[in-house]
Order: structure tokens, then C-alpha cells, then sequence
């Protein structure tokens, strides 16, 4: 064999060990991953349980992750070795340190639902989903700069409260929906996001975080009471997940609801308020049109469809869709 031949051999055999190596380091890196994402969820169920008085056990955490039972209970044995959790009589407990690290991917988390409910127009069904993903991979660095970007917010979109760098957690207030007495006026100040069916139902029946309640009564298990001006009616599961009271600087509006949609060409309105569920840069364009409350404004001209329709206000025509114009509410004039 001549030495060019012999040499090129020995180039192709490093070539495939080292991609050998880089192939076994990237799963090591994969499979080190998946164990700190699985780790950081479990110690952030053991806190919800542990704040809800729930007994938690690895049977618990198993079926809320739905994660195998013995890569839990791994999972556990580690954290346990980090001195992030201890066991008395199989009951799972947080020690301060893994209290400590919980808060702060419940920190980062609702930070992060924050700055999408604040920043992009994503469909709040998917906020936490997304929320979820991205939480295991921001730092103590990245989650500051994003408190700075949003204001430093201390309530999440969903009102779950959101713990400072340092873990403190600001008070959680108001009464649950079904708590509420006949004809009583408040407003929607949380909606848990867990379970996520029971969450997608409160939200698929219109009801968000600011919106207005008048509260009838309980009937036949079932919660009755508008929303604004609908009438809704939700399971006393998904009410008891839903906490109101009337927040401080709220303007409670007592009269009937009435949409921007409502008004025929030619007729005026005085502008009351726009829907809390209209968030981040649509609701920012809205108010740069002039649309804040006080402002009259008055339909002008409708289209051939009839969806956009032309408003007159401040001066200026301004064209609105009509899923837009039923988030915006009025005073006829």
C-alpha cells in the first residue's frame, strides 16, 4: 500500500470518529436536556400541588405530566441528590432550595405569557403551550430583560401573580365566580390556565381577563351571568377557576353594553371602553386611531360586504373590521 493511500485511509478513519463523537456528545446533550426540562416541570407541579394542600406523590406527577411513572421516579432520585426535594412516607416535598428554583420557572414562564400577550398577536389558546417551551430555555439574564421590555409586570395576561427576581409573590385577590350574589357587578381579574381543556372552554365562551361580569345566579349546577352585554353560562368547574372583584381605578359601567358593530351609517356613538381580550399591537393601532373612551365617533360608510365599514372620528375616516368593531364599546348619541 503506497503512503498516499495509507495517509488518506487514516484521514477518512478520524473523519468518522470524530463524527462518532460529535453524534454521541449531541444525544448526551439531547438526552441532558430533556432530563433538566423534565426535572424543572416536576418541581414546578410539586409547588402547584404543594399550594393547592394537594397530597404529591410520583403517581401524582406522572399522570399530570403524563410521563412515565419510572423516568419520573428517576427524575425524583436526582432531585432528591440536589438536595431540591425530600420524601417522607413516598409524599414529595419542596425543600427552599428547589422552592427557590420553582419560582423561578414560574417566573419565567408567566413573564414570557406576558410578553406575548403584550408584543404579538398570538392567539392566547397557544400563550401557554409556547410559554412552556421557551421557559427552560431562558436564563436569570434574558427573563430581566424581558420584565424591562413589558414594564416590569407583577400580574400575568391570565392575573396568576408573577414572582419577582428575588421569588417574592405579590398578593392574589378576589373571590371565585360562584361566589358572586344575584345581580352583583364585578370584573374577571383571573382565569387559572390549568387545566388546559377546562381554560379553552372559559375562553371559547368569550370571557377574558377585564371583562365585566353582572352576576344571576346558580342553577341546576350550571353558573348564569353576563359577560358585558352576553348572556353566559359556564360549569361550576370552570367558574370555580375564575376569580373576580373590582379592581382599584376601575370604572364599573352600569348601563347596556353596546357595540361599535351596532351602529347604522349615520348614526353616532360616545366611546366607553374597548374589550380587555383586544391586546398587544392591534390594540395599540386602535387607540392611535383615536378610538379611547370619550371620543364620538360615527359610521360612515359601509361596504359592498359590509365588513370593513368606514368611522368618522376626530376628523379623520378610519376603516375597521367588523370582528374589531365588536370589541369596542359605546353610548349611542
Amino acid at each position: 500500500m503506497s503512503l498516499f493511500i495509507y495517509l488518506v485511509l487514516i484521514f477518512i478513519a478520524s473523519i468518522l470518529f470524530l463524527k462518532r463523537k460529535q453524534i454521541v456528545f449531541l444525544f448526551k446533550k439531547i438526552k441532558n436536556e430533556d432530563d433538566k426540562i423534565l426535572q424543572e416541570d416536576i418541581l414546578k407541579n410539586i409547588y402547584q400541588l404543594q399550594k393547592q394542600n394537594t397530597i404529591c406523590k410520583t403517581e401524582t406527577i406522572s399522570t399530570r405530566l403524563n410521563e412515565d411513572k419510572v423516568k419520573v421516579q428517576n427524575s425524583i432520585n436526582k432531585l432528591q441528590k440536589l438536595n431540591f426535594v425530600n420524601t417522607v412516607d413516598e409524599e414529595i416535598h419542596l425543600t427552599e432550595s428547589g422552592k427557590t428554583y420553582a419560582l423561578k420557572i414560574i417566573r419565567f414562564h408567566r413573564l414570557y405569557e406576558k410578553f406575548l400577550a403584550d408584543k404579538t398577536n398570538l392567539n392566547e389558546k397557544t400563550w401557554h403551550k409556547v410559554a412552556d417551551e421557551i421557559e427552560h430555555k431562558l436564563n436569570q439574564e434574558d427573563a430581566e430583560k424581558i420584565a424591562a421590555q413589558i414594564g416590569n409586570p407583577v400580574y400575568d395576561p391570565h392575573g396568576d401573580p408573577i414572582p419577582s427576581s428575588s421569588g417574592e409573590l405579590p398578593e392574589k385577590i378576589g373571590i371565585s365566580l360562584s361566589e358572586m350574589k344575584h345581580n352583583e357587578i364585578s370584573v374577571v381579574l383571573h382565569i387559572e390556565d390549568e387545566p388546559h381543556n377546562i381554560y379553552e372552554n372559559i375562553v371559547n365562551k368569550g370571557i377574558y381577563k377585564g371583562i365585566q361580569i353582572r352576576f344571576l345566579g346558580i342553577f341546576n349546577n350550571e353558573v348564569s351571568f353576563y359577560a358585558n352585554e352576553k348572556l353566559c353560562s359556564l360549569s361550576l368547574d370552570e367558574a370555580n377557576n375564575i376569580q373576580v372583584g373590582i379592581p382599584k381605578l376601575e370604572k364599573i359601567h352600569l348601563g347596556e353594553f353596546k357595540k361599535l358593530s351596532s351602529l347604522s351609517v349615520g348614526e353616532k356613538g360616545k366611546i366607553i371602553g374597548i374589550a380587555k381580550s383586544l391586546r398587544g399591537q392591534q390594540r395599540r393601532r386602535i387607540m392611535d386611531l383615536g378610538i379611547v373612551p370619550g371620543t364620538i365617533i360615527e359610521a360612515e360608510l359601509e361596504s359592498i360586504s359590509g365588513d370593513p365599514v368606514a368611522y368618522r372620528v376626530r376628523g379623520t375616516t378610519i376603516a375597521l373590521r367588523k370582528n374589531q368593531a365588536e370589541k369596542i364599546y359605546i353610548e349611542k348619541i
